[in-house]
């Protein structure tokens, strides 16, 4: 479990820009797909909105000034499952069903 606490810890700040030790996150849910796509997942310490924008914001300044395109291109932060089909762009296939745990009942990929 650390191994994995310790990867989602350096995802968080390869894609956000947001350090967070990997002891300060907690397994939340694990999720298998019908396509066979598994997601592990953590729940971070909330921050704000405000900080987690402008940290996304030096993230993508200093991949541009690297020469490199980042991985995410934005960050959305959503307070229900529906604002998700409003957004632009590709999305991990177990994002909706990941939206709808949180916000209320589990469903299934």
């Amino acid at each position: 479990m650390s191994a994995l606490r310790r990867h989602a810890a350096r995802e968080l700040a390869e894609e956000t820009g947001i350090d967070t030790p990997p002891d300060d996150l907690t397994l939340w849910r694990v999720l298998r797909c019908g396509n066979g796509n598994v997601g592990v997942l953590f729940l971070a310490p909330s921050r704000p909105a405000a900080l987690l924008r402008e940290r996304f914001a030096a993230l993508l300044s200093s991949e541009a000034a690297l020469g490199r395109d980042p991985e995410l291109n934005g960050i959305a932060l959503v307070r229900a499952p529906e604002e998700l089909t409003s957004l632009d762009g590709p999305r991990a296939d177990y994002l909706a069903p990941v939206l709808r745990a949180h916000f209320g009942p589990i469903i299934d990929c």
